[in-house]
C-alpha cells in the first residue's frame, strides 16, 4: 500500500511509520558514533553499554529485575527478535496459539519455525477473546506457545491484568511459553495500563518479551531490536540470533544508549504528543461518519466499512488511495478467518498530515458510488 500511495500521491496512513524525526539529542548522538565509531562488531546478542542500559530502563518499566548478562538479546528489530523467539520455543510439529486478528508475521513465523499456528479469534468490539474458547485451544491443540501482542497491532487492544493472568494460569498449567509483543509499551492510553505478562507471578520463566526502539523513540529504519527472557531460555535465543543475523548495528546501539537513558518524562510528553494524534484522527473519522474501534494503545485504529458494500477489501484500498487520496491497509492481512471489511489506519503522523487525510476522509461518502459502481 506504500507503494500504491507513491504512485497516486496519497496520504500514507497504511505501513506503521513516523513522518517526524526521533529526539534532538539521539540524531545528536547518531552523529557522534558516526564520527567515532564504533564501526566493528559488538558482541553478537548486543553492546554492553547498551544492554545496561536497557536493562535498567527496563527494570523501571516491566516491573521485574532485568538482568544485562543474563536476560537480554539485542536483535535486528523486534522482527528478528520474534523469529528468533519462535524458533527457541518451538520444535517441528509443535503447536502456537495466535489471536486473530494478528500482525502478519505471526503466522509466518510459526511457519517458518516448522511449528503449527491456531488461531483463536478476538471479538469486536473490544477486540477481546471468549475464554472459554482459549481454553478448549488449549486443551485441544497443548499448544508449545501462545503470542500476544500488548498493546496490539493492528487492533489496539491493551490487554487487562484479568485477561492476562487467565493467559497466565493456562501457560503454566499446560507448560507453554508466552512470547508477548510489547514494541507499543509506552503508547497506551488512558485509563488502560499496560502490564507486562512477564511480571505475572511464576511467568517471568516461561516469557519471551519482544520489543525494540523503533516505536518509542520513532527510528523504524534502525532496527534494534530486544528480547527479555529467563537465563536457559536467553542462551539459545542468542545461538539462534547469532546464525541469523550474527547482530544488530554497533554504531546505533551505542547512539541509542542516549535514548534509553532519557528520564521519565520523555515518556509522558510521548504518550501525551500520541493521545493529540489519536483524538485528532479519530475526530476526522467521527466527522467522516466512519465505524471505527477506537484504540486503547498503539497507533492504529481499525475502521468498519462494511457499509460500503465492500467484498474485496484489498480493491477498496487501492481505490481509497487513488480516488479519495488516503492509504490504508486492507484488514484481511490481520484474519485468518475470511474477513474483507475492516481496513486499517494508522496515525503516527504530523498534525497537517493527519488533517490533510481528515479532510480527505470527509469526502469519502461523495465519492463511494464511484466505487460501488466501479
Amino acid at each position: 500500500m506504500t507503494r500504491v500511495a507513491n504512485s497516486c500521491d496519497a496520504v500514507n496512513l497504511s505501513q506503521g511509520f513516523p513522518d517526524f524525526d526521533p529526539p534532538e539529542a539521539l540524531i545528536a548522538a547518531a552523529e557522534r558514533s558516526a564520527r567515532s565509531g564504533p564501526h566493528q562488531y559488538a558482541v553478537t546478542w548486543g553492546a554492553p553499554n547498551f544492554r545496561r542500559a536497557f536493562a535498567s530502563k527496563q527494570s523501571r518499566f516491566m516491573g521485574v529485575p532485568v538482568d544485562p548478562e543474563e536476560n537480554v538479546v539485542v536483535t535486528c528489530g523486534s522482527t528478528e527478535a520474534m523469529i528468533a523467539s519462535m524458533m527457541t520455543a518451538c520444535n517441528p510439529g509443535d503447536r502456537v496459539v495466535i489471536f486473530s486478528p494478528f500482525y502478519e508475521n505471526y503466522t509466518a513465523d510459526a511457519i517458518l519455525a516448522g511449528a503449527v499456528p491456531i488461531h483463536v479469534p478476538l471479538r469486536t468490539p473490544e477486540f477481546a477473546f471468549d475464554p472459554l474458547e482459549l481454553r478448549r485451544a488449549f486443551e485441544q491443540h497443548r499448544p508449545k506457545a501462545l503470542i500476544l501482542c500488548n498493546p496490539g497491532n493492528p487492533t489496539g487492544k491493551v490487554f487487562t491484568r484479568d485477561e492476562l493472568g487467565f493467559i497466565a494460569a493456562l501457560a503454566i498449567e499446560f507448560d507453554a511459553f508466552v512470547i508477548s509483543d510489547e514494541v507499543y509499551e509506552h503508547i497506551v492510553y488512558a485509563p488502560y495500563r499496560h502490564i507486562s505478562i512477564a511480571s505475572l507471578p511464576d511467568m517471568f520463566d516461561r516469557t519471551i518479551t519482544c520489543s525494540s526502539l523503533s516505536k518509542t523513540y520513532s527510528i523504524t529504519g534502525w532496527r534494534l531490536g530486544t528480547v527479555v527472557a529467563a537465563p536457559r531460555v536467553v542462551d539459545v535465543i542468542r545461538k539462534v540470533h547469532d546464525f541469523l543475523t550474527v547482530g544488530a548495528a554497533a554504531p546505533l546501539q551505542e547512539a541509542a544508549v542516549t535514548a534509553l537513558g532519557f528520564p521519565d518524562d520523555y515518556y509522558e510528553r510521548l504518550l501525551a504528543s500520541y493521545t493529540e494524534k489519536r483524538d485528532l484522527f479519530l475526530g476526522w473519522l467521527e466527522r467522516a461518519g466512519l465505524t471505527f474501534t477506537r484504540p486503547q494503545g498503539a497507533y492504529y485504529v481499525m475502521v468498519d466499512v462494511s457499509e460500503f458494500g465492500v467484498k474485496d477489501d484489498i480493491a477498496f484500498c487501492e481505490w481509497l488511495a487513488r480516488e479519495v487520496g488516503v492509504a490504508a491497509v486492507p484488514g484481511s492481512s490481520f484474519f485468518r478467518e475470511p474477513v474483507h471489511d475492516w481496513i486499517r489506519f494508522h496515525f503516527a503522523k504530523r498534525p497537517e498530515t493527519l488533517n490533510a487525510a481528515g479532510e480527505r476522509l470527509v469526502g469519502l461518502r461523495d465519492k463511494i458510488g464511484g466505487y460501488r459502481h466501479g
